[in-house]
């Protein structure tokens, strides 16, 4: 009898979590190799200019010193755009280390000291003196507001009239958000080990998202096609700062191959402040509603900051013309161009910002029209993707909205700021909804039977610490009926099966797919390969009436008929199938998203204006839910990162130097355990069969979306100060 059950869906431990705990697993900066050199990054102190000169000599003079690498002395590099243009590149001209004197950003890199120690390069790069042709500068957005261009992005049309509607309803606002500059702040900084090898070949250990993203950009930037393999087996966070290849990695190559010696680079805390962030937004909301609640109007205006020689684009306005229903939409999105780093993806680029505003302004409409905010949603609901003029493939937001509510008591809620209270706290509920693409990207995997039973899959996607290692276990252990423990995933080797970056809640979706794909594939081997043993009880059978199960392939008919898996292998030969994957045909017809529901629970101390959040319940809609645990886990996450966000975080700058002041982890302010309450976090049952085979929508970005926006509406309701300038520090609720 087949008593194998199923391990997708369950809430099992991370594999790797030993390996982690035991301090077993590896990260960049942790590859050694004998002689190995180390790299120390110079930094610019001017926000704008030319670089006069370069006196590295008293550095030099250091025993030890091996090299000052600058833009004088650098091997030879692409001069063109398209060699640097990554995967997750933004439109423009990417930034080029090294390559010539101009200062573009203050904290750009402008030289290398590389030496026998890490600490003796540090101490060398303080010695390097740098003079500068200063020019005037502007890093501030609000000030250059009115330099902003239409940003290159596929904002969807106008729809009805935006301005008819507007001025013809009875209840509606307009309100302007901002929102600063934050820095991702990952626990492992940035690390680059380059292993020159004889030959010339590059073996780099990387903090990366995709491996093979590295891989092609280091090729085509240095002329190395052929000639470069990236591992990454272990990322301690990313969230967005590894999509794209950071500086220290084409400068430690730089100075491998000037130097023939196998170097690393690791940037400093102060230095992981020096490229991308999630830039500041200004956000004009104008909602518009009839006496019922039923909205009439959404206009959504932003404007972000992006660098001079890249217009970074995000959705940011898109939301608001799909996540209620309304017939009359004006959409706009335009860039300010600024003399600071491009920005880059962070976790839920774009809906993070763009919801935040969103939401704020339907908990403002909901008490300028009397309506309870939870109501006020409820009677916007959409059945369709506004935007795309589509159905949803699945949409279970009601049931968020309920099993949310309810868990967290919506219902006893008064409507009036002010009017809840305990002692000297003012108790304030809010909500919000959060929505994401539900996305899936080419991939591909691998899956092989070894002799001893093992199934060893691999694709070179990442663990960035979101659990891929083990729901790709579970996964393939699932498809092909195997024990967990006979499964061996591997991953971020760029040398392995093809793989989109590991970002925008979509490994799962894609690789996970591949994967269950590539266990299909070799279920027909085994097949076959039992069907040409002599007298074989399989002759004949077709896939349809056999079943795997517990590490055996039996026949459906009669379960007494079996064959070990590893005996198959071993009569054989190692079996072995590859799939690639690509989203299906029928998405086309679908949208696809997942969606949540947030409520928040804040107390305000009257006198000292001093928030803590005390609760959160949400509620999430992500289709079928591989590992609740590790998706739990994520969602958790979101959420504290989502308390930050309101209360806390914010890169500020020196707008006289162009530079950040706060690019450390005592000034730069996040949430710490006592900050944390309980995290309530709740997976409603969706059933898609569009989105892929594993019917998976993935949970990575939603769990932050909309969290400051319910924190925000629930301080408001606590105080009844509407705060619309993250982040809400208590002066500005007293």
């Amino acid at each position: 009898m087949n008593t194998f059950s199923s391990p997708v869906g369950q809430p099992l431990d991370r594999v790797d979590g030993p390996l982690k705990v035991t301090g077993q697993a590896r990260y960049a900066a942790e590859f050694g190799t004998p002689h190995l050199l180390h790299g120390s990054v110079v930094s610019s102190t001017i926000a704008r200019g030319r670089v006069r000169s370069i006196d590295s000599s008293e550095a030099e003079a250091l025993p030890g010193v091996v090299l000052v690498l600058t833009h004088q002395n650098r091997p030879p590099i692409a001069s063109y755009d398209e060699p640097y243009e990554d995967d997750d590149a933004a439109e423009g001209s990417p930034f080029r280390p090294l390559y010539n004197d101009r200062v573009l950003y203050s904290g750009q890199p402008l030289a290398l000291v590389v030496a026998e120690s890490l600490e003796l390069a540090r101490h060398a790069g303080s010695l390097v003196r740098i003079e500068y042709d200063s020019e005037p500068h502007q890093t501030d957005l609000l000030a250059a507001r009115d330099q902003a261009h239409e940003a290159p992005a596929e904002t969807p049309e106008p729809r009805g009239d935006f301005a008819g509607a507007f001025a013809a309803a009875p209840h509606k606002i307009e309100q302007e958000y901002v929102t600063p500059v934050e820095h991702h702040n990952p626990m492992e900084m940035h690390a680059s080990t380059v292993h020159y090898q004889p030959g010339g070949d590059l073996l780099i250990h990387e903090k990366t998202q995709g491996v093979q993203n590295c891989q092609r950009y280091v090729e085509d930037v240095f002329g190395l096609k052929g000639r470069i393999r990236v591992l990454s087996p272990f990322v301690g966070g990313a969230f967005g700062s590894g999509l794209r290849p950071q500086y220290q990695l084409p400068l430690a190559v730089m100075a491998a191959l000037k130097l023939k010696r196998s170097v690393r680079v690791v940037l400093t805390r102060q230095q992981m402040f020096t490229f991308g962030y999630r830039p500041r937004s200004i956000q004009h909301l104008s909602l518009a509603a009839n006496e019922t609640g039923q909205l009439q109007a959404v206009g959504h205006r932003a404007i972000g900051q992006t660098s001079r020689f890249e217009d970074f684009t995000e959705h940011e306005v898109e939301w608001s013309g799909m996540l209620y229903r309304c017939d009359n939409v004006s959409l706009d999105y335009r860039l300010a161009p600024l003399d600071v780093f491009t920005p880059i993806d962070m976790r839920a680029p774009g809906a993070t910002l763009g919801v935040y505003a969103l939401e704020c302004a339907m908990d403002e409409l909901a008490h300028a029209s009397g309506i309870d905010p939870l109501q006020l949603r409820l009677a916007n609901f959409a059945e369709r993707n506004g935007n795309q003029d589509k159905p949803y493939s699945s949409k279970e937001l009601r049931a968020c909205y309920a099993q949310g509510a309810e868990r967290f008591g919506w219902a006893r809620r008064s409507m009036e700021p002010r009017s809840m209270r305990e002692g000297h706290e003012l108790i304030g509920w809010g909500m919000a909804t959060g929505v994401w693409e539900a996305m899936q990207m080419p991939a591909s995997a691998k899956a092989c039977l070894e002799p001893d039973g093992q199934l060893v899959v691999s694709s070179a996607t990442a663990d960035i610490g979101t659990g891929t290692y083990t729901v790709m276990t579970q996964i393939a252990a699932a498809a092909m009926g195997v024990a967990l423990a006979k499964v061996e995933f591997r991953l971020g080797d760029s040398s392995l099966s093809q793989a989109p970056l590991e970002g925008g809640s979509a490994t799962v979706s894609s690789v996970g797919s591949a994967v269950q794909q590539a266990c299909a594939l070799l279920q027909a081997k085994v097949l076959d390969a039992v069907q040409q043993f002599p007298g074989s009880p399989f002759a004949g059978a077709s896939l349809d009436d056999v079943t795997f199960a517990e590490g055996r392939l039996l026949l459906k008919r009669d379960p007494t008929v079996h064959v070990d898996l590893g005996e198959v292998v071993r009569s054989n030969g190692t079996l072995e199938a590859e799939a690639r994957v690509e989203p299906g045909e029928k998405r086309k017809e679908w949208a696809t998203a997942t969606h949540s529901a947030v409520f928040v629970e804040v107390r305000v101390d009257e006198a000292l204006g001093t928030i803590r959040v005390a609760r959160v319940v949400s509620a999430i809609a992500a289709g079928r839910v591989v590992n609740p645990k590790t998706a739990g886990n994520q969602i958790v996450g979101g959420v504290v990162w989502g308390i930050g966000m309101a209360l806390q975080e914010e890169t500020l700058i020196d707008h006289r130097l162009g530079r950040y002041l706060n690019h450390n982890l005592a000034e730069y302010h996040v949430p710490v355990q006592t900050d944390v309450p309980d995290v309530e976090v709740i997976f409603v049952e969706e059933h898609d069969s569009v989105v892929n085979d594993l019917g998976s929508k993935g949970v990575g970005e939603i769990g932050i979306i909309g969290v400051a926006a319910a924190v925000a509406n629930a301080v408001y309701h606590a105080t009844g100060r509407r705060v619309r300038d993250l982040p809400i520090t208590l002066d500005k609720v007293l």
